[in-house]
């Protein structure tokens, strides 16, 4: 099992791995949700809707613009990881792994880019493949698909924050 980055998350009261439950020792039981942690895009701790209809997790972002460096693209985009708070803003840039058509809940469907970054949550660690669009009006910042979570997770439909809960200090003031 990966380990837990304390730093990452230092003012979110996670339980330790001792009283973290493991459903028959192998996945770690969460919430419908749960904070989670975005290292590499300089997001500390996000909402996070746990989806297991939603086949491909979602970030909220804006401001998106892909672009060429040598042989590889990227992708420069904008986060708002508050929800309620358009305030406060995360620059990010990622490696573009892919462009993909995904259907929303509606049925529309839009191109959206997709990027793979580190996601934490509790005690484990892991990359996953996140797309790209506007959640702004949504009630969560983020989903976290069932691709994210089926080979380390066991979601609990009735039980939110199992993990914990973050409570915003200097940003929230915001």
């Amino acid at each position: 099992m990966r380990t837990f980055k304390k730093s990452l998350l230092a003012d979110l009261d996670v339980p330790s791995q001792s009283k973290a439950r493991f459903y028959q020792n192998k996945a770690l039981v969460i919430g419908w949700r749960e904070w989670v942690g975005l290292p590499e895009l300089g997001v500390d701790a996000i909402k996070a809707k746990i989806d297991t209809g939603a086949r491909t997790s979602a970030l909220h972002a804006f401001d998106i613009k892909e672009r060429k460096k040598g042989r590889k693209w990227y992708v420069d985009y904008k986060i708002h990881p508050i929800q309620r708070n358009s305030d406060y803003v995360i620059c990010a840039t990622s490696e573009l792994v892919d462009k993909r058509l995904i259907r929303d809940s509606g049925g529309k469907a839009t191109l959206r880019p997709v990027i793979h970054t580190q996601v934490y949550l509790g005690p484990l660690c892991w990359t996953i493949e996140i797309t790209l669009t506007a959640r702004d009006k949504m009630g969560f910042r983020m989903l976290l698909g069932r691709q994210a979570v089926r080979e380390h997770l066991m979601v609990h439909p009735g039980k939110s924050f199992v993990l914990g809960k973050k409570h915003y200090k200097s940003r929230e003031s915001m």
